[in-house]
Order: structure tokens, then C-alpha cells, then sequence
């Protein structure tokens, strides 16, 4: 069946997720969040994008930008071909990386903008990674309240007010408000079958064998755990594969 046409944005601008295949991690470790920028940096320069807001998570990345003089789909495969290579060479691993098609949705309006922003910086807050958007490392919101890298943080402060400090000021209130908002997502609801998670048990837990998970140090062993909950797999099934008991799973 023949893909449907992406929605054109009247604005240029567009939210952006990529997501690992089968959902499995992009990044690893800090190296590999800070490559990416490196590559998302180097790309926005050739391709005259604006960049308003990201966040790398473990498996997926949220991005808010505005398209340049090359379309969106250009640069993601020239900054998809570009990462993919390097984690590649890293890992000692062949193949793909990110699932085939980026997903995006038009961002039509200034309240859709702002909403969608604040999303993404409480992506991690809300996925239970962090307690304050300002602790995220792989975000832009500190782009916002220190020098600024990747982002053009103008466009979104002047929504608050031509005044810089006063705009700054409202601008973290904003990011900080609680909120029930659902933006563009992947659908998370499918599982991942035994095969995909014994290879992303190996590229999270860094083991051969899932049974390995067991006999790692309790601290290195939650942390695991957690993280191949937040990725996709069940409780009966991460105690089925590694045969850390489901007591101890179900509470973490």
C-alpha cells in the first residue's frame, strides 16, 4: 500500500519523532547524545533549518523546526546516514538504526507552538527519567536559560515579550506548568516480541546473555530493568528472559 502524503504546514514548521527501530536505543551513552548534536548542528547550517526545540531520549527524539531550503525528509536522511555510520562503527553493529519513516505533524498556530515545545522539554518528567525539565541534559531548555547552541530561542521568547528578561522569566513559568498534553507520539502499545528483546536487552544491559541482568550489582540491575520497562517490555517478560523475579520488577 502506497505511503499517504505528508500534510504541508502553511508555517514551515513541523514537530519531528524519530524513533530506533523496534524501539531500540539510539543512544547509549553522553558520547552519543553529544554526536548527534554535533551532526544535527552541522546539518542545519548546510540545510538553513531552524531549530526551536529537542529532546534525545533513549529510543526517540522529539524535534520543533522549521523547514529550510531543503525538505525535511532531505535532512533527516543526509543526518540519519550520517549518525548511523558513526554509531555503527562504534557499536561494531551493521544495519539500520532509526525506524524508515520519520513521523511529523504541522504546527499551524503560536498556541500550538508554545504547547508543543513545553511537550517535548517535559518529555523526560513525564517518562519518569527526571523530576525537573531543568535537570535534562538532552534537551534544549537549557539552551533557553543559558547560550544558546543549536536553538533559535528568539522566535519562541518574543511571544512573551519584547522585553528579554521578562520574556526568559515567563517563558520558564510556562515550561514548568503542569499540563495533560498529548502531542505526537509513536504508538508504544505494541510489544516487542522475544527476539527484540534479547537484542535490546544486550544493547541496554551491555550482556551476551539476558540471564546476565541477574548477576549484575542491585543499583546497575534496576537501572536496567527500568530502562527495559520504559522501552516497551512487560514485567512477565523480563522476568521470563533475564529470571530477575517479577516481585522485584513490579517494583521499580
Amino acid at each position: 500500500m502506497p505511503r499517504s502524503a505528508r500534510k504541508k504546514s502553511s508555517t514551515g514548521i513541523y514537530h519531528i519523532v524519530l524513533r530506533g527501530i523496534n524501539k531500540q536505543p539510539i543512544f547509549i551513552d553522553d558520547e552519543d547524545n553529544r554526536v548527534f548534536l554535533m551532526k544535527l548542528l552541522t546539518y542545519k547550517k548546510n540545510g538553513a533549518y531552524e531549530i526551536y526545540a529537542y529532546c534525545l531520549m533513549n529510543n526517540h527524539i522529539h524535534l520543533l523546526m522549521k523547514e529550510g531550503n531543503e525538505s525535511l525528509g532531505t535532512a533527516f536522511r543526509r543526518i540519519g546516514a550520517s549518525y548511523v555510520y558513526w554509531y555503527n562503527w562504534k557499536y561494531d553493529r551493521i544495519g539500520h538504526l532509526f525506524q524508515d519513516r520519520y513521523r511529523s505533524e504541522t504546527v499551524e498556530t503560536d498556541d500550538y507552538f508554545l504547547t508543543v515545545m513545553r511537550y517535548i522539554h517535559q518529555n523526560p518528567v513525564k517518562a519518569g527519567m527526571v523530576d525537573e525539565v531543568q535537570t535534562y541534559p538532552w534537551s534544549s531548555y537549557r539552551e533557553y536559560t543559558g547560550k544558546p547552541a543549536l536553538c533559535d530561542t528568539g522566535f519562541a521568547l518574543k511571544m512573551f515579550s519584547k522585553d528579554t528578561e521578562e520574556a526568559l522569566k515567563l517563558w520558564v513559568r510556562f515550561n514548568h506548568e503542569t499540563t495533560n498534553e498529548k502531542c505526537l507520539e509513536y504508538d508504544n502499545a505494541r510489544r516487542l516480541n522475544d527476539s527484540e528483546a534479547v537484542d535490546l536487552i544486550a544493547s541496554i544491559g551491555g550482556v551476551k546473555k539476558p540471564e546476565e541482568i541477574k548477576d549484575l550489582g542491585k543499583q546497575k540491575r534496576n537501572v536496567i530493568i527500568k530502562k527495559l520497562r520504559e522501552n516497551g517490555m512487560s514485567i512477565r517478560q523480563i522476568e521470563r528472559l533475564t529470571g530477575v523475579s517479577f516481585a522485584v520488577i513490579r517494583e521499580l
